[in-house]
Parts: structure tokens; C-alpha cells; sequence
């Protein structure tokens, strides 16, 4: 499997995890209020990214209310606090690339905890720009192969708009435009598939391998950005064998 593949399944496997912790939902309420802000539109009609927020919410069993309470406070209904979105960029062990995308309310806060937590984990701060271009966004899908035939959901996805996919092993990854992601994945589950992963993601035009001691410091690095309030998501670069998991 490719290193987004397992990059995936630990994002997958995580977020379970802090769903069951509550954190989840902190990131979630956050990306409804901005999306809500950000959008131009408290409808989930007329705001894709609000759609999707929205959609992700009730999928980890966000109450209604909660939801509608973030909507009015990204649309000014309801006083709410306005967060920043940044993005800091760095490397962890070997050169890996990392981005951490926020949403915060205090940015000397933020960019304090993010430089600390790459210092203590074998990682350091990068300069706006120095690994972003090491990726491209695009909408990344994953159906596990049990599913669907390989030619069912070839015909499914590229009918919808979708760029390419990929055989990895247990699942199917397909990519597709950001503008298309919402068509691609639409169409898949109106085919009875629900994907293990869907969203807007930065995929890494390469891959560094880690073993031993810079896979589990890549890890530690990982866990410790992707904990921290303020982050929403973490993307690396790193190929990790399962062995090494």
C-alpha cells in the first residue's frame, strides 16, 4: 500500500479514537463556524464547504443544535469567538514535510505550540512556502475493495469526474479536481458505497521512507500536533511500512 494509503487508515483509526475521547468534535464545531463564515452562507445548499462540514458532524453523532448553534455563530446570529485560519509548514526526522493546517484565536498562542512540539519531537519549523509545494490538493477517496468491483468503480467515479484510481492493496483510492470531489463523491454513495476516507486532501507528490527510530519518532511528531486544540489537520510525506505500525 502507498504511504497515503496508511497515512489514511492512521488518520481513520485516530479519529475513532478521539471520537470516542470527545475531541473530535472541537475540530468538527470549529470547521462548521468557519465554513459558515467563510462560505458566505449559513445554507448548506448554497456551501459546499459548509455541506461537507455539516455532513461530517452528523456522521460522528453531533447533535442538530450543535450544529445549528456553530452555523449562527459563523453567520453572526450568535456571538461567537472569529478564528484565523493558518497554515505552518515544517519537516520531521529524515526531511519528511509536514503541514498543519489551524483555526485559531490567538496566533502568537498557536505558533508557539506548533514550534515547540516540532522542536520536542525531533522536528523543526519551516518558512511559509518551504514544503507546501510538495503537494497538490486534490479530493482523495478511499472505498475498501470489498465494495465494488475495480470496474464498476472505475465507470462510477470517472462518469462523475473523477482523475484517476488507484489498486492499493485492500482498498481503492480515487482522486479527483477539488471543484469535483463533491460529484465523484456523491455519485459513489448514491452507489451504495459508503468511503473509509473522503475529503479535500493535500497528497504528497512523493514519499520518504521511515524505519526504526525516525518511523516512530515521525509518529510521536504526528500524535503531537494532531492532539494540540488548535490543529484541525495534519499532512505528512512519510512511507511507513505496516510492519513498522
Amino acid at each position: 500500500m502507498s504511504g497515503h494509503s496508511k497515512w489514511a487508515t492512521i488518520k481513520h483509526k485516530k479519529g475513532a479514537l478521539d471520537a470516542k475521547r470527545g475531541k473530535i468534535f472541537t475540530k468538527l464545531i470549529k470547521e462548521v463556524t468557519v465554513a459558515a463564515r467563510t462560505g458566505g452562507s449559513g445554507d448548506v445548499d448554497s456551501n459546499a464547504r459548509l455541506r461537507k462540514a455539516v455532513t461530517d458532524a452528523k456522521a460522528q453523532n453531533m447533535p442538530n443544535d450543535t450544529i445549528e448553534r456553530a452555523i449562527k455563530r459563523g453567520t453572526g446570529e450568535l456571538e461567537g469567538v472569529n478564528y484565523d485560519e493558518i497554515t505552518y509548514e515544517g519537516y520531521g526526522p529524515n526531511g519528511v514535510a509536514v503541514l498543519v493546517e489551524t483555526m485559531t484565536d490567538n496566533r502568537n498562542r498557536t505558533v508557539a505550540e506548533i514550534r515547540h512540539i516540532f522542536s520536542k519531537n525531533g522536528g523543526n519549523m519551516g518558512e511559509s512556502g518551504s514544503v507546501a509545494w510538495m503537494f497538490d490538493k486534490k479530493g482523495y477517496i478511499v472505498v475498501d475493495k470489498a465494495a465494488k468491483s475495480e470496474d464498476e468503480l472505475f465507470e462510477i467515479a470517472a462518469q462523475a469526474g473523477a482523475d484517476d484510481m488507484q489498486d492499493e492493496g485492500d482498498v481503492f483510492e480515487i482522486f479527483t479536481t477539488p471543484e469535483n470531489f463533491d460529484a465523484v463523491h456523491d455519485a459513489i454513495k448514491a452507489a451504495g458505497v459508503t468511503p473509509q476516507a473522503a475529503e479535500v486532501s493535500m497528497i504528497p507528490q512523493n514519499y520518504i521512507k521511515l524505519e526504526g527510530s525516525d518511523a516512530n519518532t515521525m509518529m510521536k511528531l504526528y500524535e503531537a500536533l494532531d492532539d494540540t486544540d488548535d490543529v484541525q489537520k495534519v499532512w505528512a510525506n512519510f512511507d511507513i511500512d505496516e510492519s513498522e505500525m
